[in-house]
C-alpha cells in the first residue's frame, strides 16, 4: 500500500458515495487506474465493507452502553461461545477482547433502560460463565467515528 492507495482510502472513509472521477481528480490518477486500485484494495481486505452509517436516535435507539465483561472460566470452549455469542448479536455493536481487568467490553445498543435490562438478562445472567459486568451508560457521545487515522 503506496500514499496514493492512503488518499483513496482516505476520501472513501469520509464518502463511501464519492464518484471515480472525483476519486481520480483528488489523487491525479487516471479514472482506470482508481478502478484498478479500488478493486486490489477490496480483494486484499483493506477494504473490508462499504456502508451506511445511522444517526442511532433517528432509528429509535436511545441508549448506548459501555460494557466490561468478566467470564468465570478461562476454559477455551466457553471463551469461544461467548465469543460466538457477543459477535452474532445484533445489539452488540463493537466487541472487543482486551488485556486488563477485564476480558471485554462490549458497545451496546439499546431502545431505552428497558430494553437494555432485558438485553442484560438474555445476555449476561442467563450466561453461568459470565462472572460479572459493569456498565457505563452513554451521556452524550462527543465523537463517534468509523474512520480510520490513515
Amino acid at each position: 500500500m503506496d500514499t496514493t492507495d492512503r488518499k483513496l482510502l482516505d476520501q472513501l472513509q469520509k464518502n463511501a458515495k464519492i464518484s471515480i472521477q472525483s476519486l481520480a481528480e483528488k489523487t491525479g490518477l487516471s479514472t482506470a487506474s482508481v478502478q484498478r486500485r479500488m478493486r486490489t484494495l477490496r480483494d486484499t481486505g483493506a477494504i473490508r465493507r462499504e456502508v451506511a452509517i445511522l444517526d442511532p436516535g433517528q432509528v429509535g435507539l436511545g441508549i448506548t452502553a459501555i460494557v466490561a465483561v468478566e467470564l468465570e472460566r478461562d476454559r477455551l470452549d466457553q471463551i469461544d461461545a461467548f465469543k460466538r455469542k457477543a459477535r452474532e448479536d445484533r445489539q452488540v455493536t463493537h466487541f472487543y477482547c482486551i488485556a486488563g481487568e477485564s476480558d471485554f467490553i462490549l458497545i451496546v445498543m439499546a431502545r431505552d433502560i428497558a430494553d437494555y435490562e432485558a438485553f442484560t438478562h438474555r445476555f449476561f445472567f442467563a450466561d453461568k460463565n459470565v462472572r460479572k459486568f459493569r456498565t457505563s451508560i452513554v451521556v452524550s457521545t462527543e465523537k463517534s467515528t468509523s474512520e480510520v487515522p490513515i
